[in-house]
């Protein structure tokens, strides 16, 4: 399966168009890594834990979109945008949403 940005797929020929595919994952931090991270924010420096969090989030969503696709046939997904969004009453909660164009090329 090829995922991509761009709405073509150099060199190949797209045959068939499936329509837009999502994946959305919503993830939680929990307090021991909020506590560490809040160090980090406290003496400078990444935040190794929420940038865990959020690599495993968007590869989850990509999964996601992905198992879509191949669910209606497709072979690639073409023009893929992924975007993130804090959520809940105290903003613990990341959505990270994948959407493309499920597609089949030859």
């Amino acid at each position: 399966m090829i995922l991509t940005t761009t709405p073509n797929i150099e060199g190949k020929q797209i045959v068939e168009y499936y329509g837009i595919v999502f994946g959305e994952v919503i993830a939680g931090v929990n307090v021991v890594k909020d506590l560490v991270a809040g160090l980090s924010n406290i003496f400078g420096g990444r935040s190794a834990t929420y940038e865990g969090e959020l690599i495993q989030a968007r590869e989850n969503a990509l999964r996601e979109m992905e198992n879509h696709a191949m669910n209606l046939g497709a072979n690639a997904v073409v023009g893929i945008d992924i975007d993130y969004e804090v959520l809940g009453a105290d903003n613990g909660m990341l959505m990270v949403t994948a959407s493309g164009t499920a597609v089949r090329y030859v």
